[in-house]
């Protein structure tokens, strides 16, 4: 199968990178910086990527490929920092830049005919941050493009179909960024089209039974998509050798148990155990006010009542989880890379070091969007493919300071005043997420001609791709004052409601 090779040199972005070259019906794989050039001579690439990362390349500790991959014949696309190392390393020269680019700037190509940028318009928006800029160009190097204190900022060595560029066209800023990739996957390199959902399924399918063997897994549904597509995928891969552990863990939204458990127990038949844990959580979250903290003791009481379960339906070597790309990517330096830890989410940075289950995870290096695609090739209901994405640790994440039931009550009934007028109002579908999040504020108020002092709710409304960047949504003012009079009227202990008009990044989706 026709493959990319992208090494990541530790950007946030890396993965937005493999997502965009799958987007061209292209498979990729990230592999570390740190691959000998030998080892990805083995795989075959078309390509390879270069991908950003957060140190200048002219750093004492600047990570370095193998200098070997240069001389492996094919053609090789250097992006922000992944074009300043193969400038070094090809003997050109890095100096700082006299004023450093961050956010959207101008790229204005200089007119010469080059493969990466057909289709593209002479000047485009992009999103730059680099961290110095090339003040000598390696032999054989052209530059064919600038942004206005990048010069270049583009650059090729036609021979060798070498390109580099000092933006991340991977992210939906750079107007042009899809193109751009797909000009070189399918331009330069040559790639077709043979890489897609159904051919993941199949993939997914046969790694799964590779891995499993005649063992048994069983699965932490939450009634998420994530989890959803996992287990109908898995039911799929290995039939009855399936089992399903639903846990209450008193920290789900309003009705959720009893929908979760009549949607897989009747139209999936999926064998399903059901742990009702919520007291054990609870209990261990009193007191509890760090969001590190709380995700910690969500993933260990978590490990800690599945194997309680496996006791009860039966052995099993494997634990399945729906975990997706942006988990890996907040939570741990993927593959070794020097990425910074965003957050730890409970089915990564929240597992315990000894575990006794092996774990499957078909979806580690898929993006939410792709969940859903596969869903859909599994045929699976649009209501439920399209569900808003929920966190693992539920409400504890969107609770923030203490846990107690009280406070809990409160953030259930707003959250699901705000579920219930976005669907009504028919925005539920065309936004990422909208939940309400409890803060640890209080203020005065004024009820029934009584002073008063409770809570503030704050909503949050995303839209976004991927769930790695997000920008808040403009919603109506209309459906505004409809969720917030409802939540003041119909919520007792809540004072005031506010709108988040947070991007990520910098915020995060999630407030903890």
């Amino acid at each position: 199968m026709e493959q990319i090779i992208i090494l990541d040199f530790g950007s946030p972005y890396t993965q937005l990178i493999a997502r965009r070259v799958r987007e061209c019906k292209v498979y990729c794989l990230i592999k570390p910086y740190t691959t000998a050039a030998a080892e990805i001579a083995t795989l075959k690439p078309r390509g390879l990527i270069l991908s950003g990362g957060p140190l200048s390349a002219s750093a004492a500790n600047a990570p370095r490929p193998d200098p070997a991959i240069y001389q492996l014949g094919v053609p090789v696309l250097g992006i922000a920092y992944g074009l300043q190392v193969m400038a070094l390393e090809l003997g050109g020269g890095l100096e700082p830049a006299a004023q450093r680019e961050y956010g959207k700037v101008t790229l204005k190509l200089s007119g010469t005919e080059s493969a990466l940028f057909r289709n593209v318009e002479a000047q485009t928006q992009v999103w730059s941050s680099p961290g110095g800029r090339l003040s000598r160009l390696p032999e054989g190097f052209i530059g064919i493009g600038s942004t206005p204190h990048s010069d270049p900022a583009a650059v090729e060595e036609p021979r060798r179909r070498f390109y580099g560029v000092q933006f991340h066209p991977e992210v939906v800023h750079s107007l042009h960024g899809y193109q751009m990739l797909s000009n070189f996957v399918h331009e330069v390199c040559g790639c077709g089209e043979s890489w897609t959902m159904q051919a993941y399924r199949r993939q997914a399918i046969e790694q799964i039974r590779a891995q499993v063997g005649d063992e048994h897994v069983i699965l932490g549904l939450s009634g998420g998509v994530d989890s959803s597509v996992a287990a109908v995928l898995l039911q799929e891969a290995i039939g009855e050798r399936l089992t399903c552990i639903f846990v209450n863990n008193g920290l789900l939204r309003a009705g959720e148990a009893e929908s979760v458990r009549d949607l897989f127990c009747r139209n999936f038949n999926i064998r399903l155990h059901y742990e009702d844990a919520s007291e054990l959580f609870l209990s261990r979250l009193a007191g509890v006010t760090d969001p590190e903290k709380k995700r910690a003791v969500i993933g260990n009481s978590f490990i800690e009542v599945f194997e309680a379960a496996q006791k009860k339906v039966g052995h099993a070597r494997f634990l399945a989880q729906g975990t997706v790309y942006p988990d890996v990517i907040e939570s741990i330096a993927a593959d070794g890379n020097p990425a910074t830890l965003v957050k730890s989410h409970h089915n990564v940075g929240g597992l315990p070091s000894e575990m006794r289950f092996e774990l499957v995870e078909p979806f580690r290096y898929l993006f939410k969007d792709e969940v859903r695609e596969l869903g859909e090739v599994l045929g699976l209901s649009r209501e439920l493919v399209w569900r808003q994405p929920f966190p693992g640790p539920g409400l504890g994440v969107r609770l923030v300071g203490e846990i107690t039931p009280e406070r809990l009550r409160i953030l259930r009934e707003a959250d699901a005043i705000v579920t219930e007028e976005m669907r009504r109002s028919d925005w539920y579908y065309k936004v990422w997420q909208s939940f309400a999040v409890l803060l640890p504020v209080r203020s005065v108020g004024v009820k029934g001609d009584l002073r008063t002092y409770e809570e503030t709710v704050a909503l949050r409304v995303v839209e976004s791709l991927d769930g790695m960047t997000a920008d808040w949504v403009r919603l109506p003012y209309e459906l505004l004052e409809v969720i917030s009079r409802r939540i003041l009227s119909e919520v007792p202990g809540v004072s005031r409601v506010c709108y988040d008009i947070s991007h990520k990044p910098p915020s995060t989706i999630e407030w903890e």
